[in-house]
């Protein structure tokens, strides 16, 4: 019986080396549809509206601005379109508070193309 158990044991050591998966992507049949002539013409990037968080308070496109105002610009800018990427710029020392506040004026506003930055 002992023979036996050392070579179902052998086996299975053996079956284990050697068993290879078999590469799932690199067997992926993939077709891609051929450019549109439609797409071919860049359209103009969506423009973005830059929101420093700082430690002082807030900037809009390099302009600094109090929390109401800065709520009032996210209105009409919203208004224009809501397809604008929100590039929010968090400063080293500002307040976690005042990003959600930005955050929630954004999203109450419609803009929900955001993106979130740390440093200066």
């Amino acid at each position: 019986m002992t023979p036996m158990i050392d070579v179902v044991f052998q086996l299975l050591i053996y079956f284990l080396v050697t068993f290879s998966t078999a590469d799932v992507l690199a067997r992926l049949d993939i077709s891609r549809p051929a450019p549109d002539a439609a797409q071919s013409q860049q359209t103009p990037p969506a423009d973005m509206i830059r929101v420093a968080v700082l430690q002082e308070g807030f900037a809009i496109n390099g302009r600094a601005v109090s929390e109401g105002e800065l709520d009032a610009l996210l209105k009409k800018l919203a208004a224009i379109s809501l397809k604008q990427t929100v590039l929010v710029n968090c400063d080293d020392q500002s307040l976690h508070g005042k990003l959600i506040q930005t955050l929630d004026m954004c999203a109450s506003h419609g803009l929900t193309q955001i993106a979130v930055m740390s440093g200066k």
